[in-house]
């Protein structure tokens, strides 16, 4: 989500990549959540950190979204980044949830927010 939505508010600012320590399928409440905003991500396929890595590719900025648990594993990335880490529950793990679709829409906005506050500095 973080990877949209940064590229909707800020992608002539920001060539933004995202990738994920255990990359699997696009959870489709999270599909679902993103088009009431606007974002369409149905036609992506999720990555590795691996990936990224493997391609030298070095970055300005590494923000973690990830759960906490989930950060410590994170990969060093190569050059001088600035690391950031905004700790967002997994929208994955609201699986079995009646009211799932309702808490990835509150992590999207938690998520639209920082991106927000941290583009203007507040």
């Amino acid at each position: 989500m973080a990877e949209e939505i940064l590229r909707q508010l800020a992608g002539d600012r920001f060539e933004v990549d995202s990738a994920g320590i255990e990359p699997g399928t696009l959870n489709p409440r999270v599909i679902e959540v993103l088009k009431e905003i606007d974002i369409d991500i149905s036609g992506k396929k999720t990555k590795s950190v691996d990936q990224l890595i493997a391609k030298g590719k070095e970055f300005d900025y590494i923000i973690t979204v990830c759960d906490e648990a989930s950060a410590e594993r994170c990969p060093i990335f190569p050059g001088f980044g600035t690391r950031l880490h905004w700790g967002f529950e997994d929208p994955s793990s609201f699986q079995n949830d009646a009211d799932a679709i309702e808490k990835t829409r509150i992590i999207r906005d938690l998520i639209k927010s920082k991106i927000e506050s941290w583009l203007t500095g507040s």
